[in-house]
């Protein structure tokens, strides 16, 4: 079963075994605004945790969005490319953005969980 968390920098993630699918919360879309463009990253890419692993662009700014853990991309969103206003619609959801093979287990313990998110937003 699936265990979702959540970092500081308004990630969520989904884990899955060693499978992490990653997106940004709702709260962040909402402080976006209305997507225009996502530039995804490739199949294959090694993250790190930290590296700006997408950048999301809005009618506001362009924003990074950082790998919360080490790992390896395997699969990106591909619907984002035609529809990027998916990641405002269903941030949570459909909107996801990537998927990563986890490479250090032990880097889940310094993610938040939704409470802790919640109380981070304030």
């Amino acid at each position: 079963m699936a265990k979702t968390y959540f970092t500081e920098d308004h990630e969520w993630l989904s884990v899955d075994g060693n499978v992490v699918t990653v997106g940004i919360t709702d709260y962040a879309q909402e402080q976006l605004g209305d997507l225009v463009f996502v530039d995804l990253p490739e199949i294959g890419r090694k993250l790190t945790k930290g590296e700006t692993a997408v950048v999301v662009e809005s009618v506001k700014a362009a924003s990074d969005v950082y790998a919360p853990l080490d790992g390896e991309i395997t699969e990106v969103n591909g619907a984002l490319s035609g529809d990027p206003a998916l990641v405002n619609s269903a941030a949570t959801g459909d909107g996801w953005l990537w998927k990563m093979k986890l490479a250090d287990e032990g880097q889940l313990a310094g993610l938040l969980d939704e409470a802790g998110y919640k109380a981070h937003i304030g």
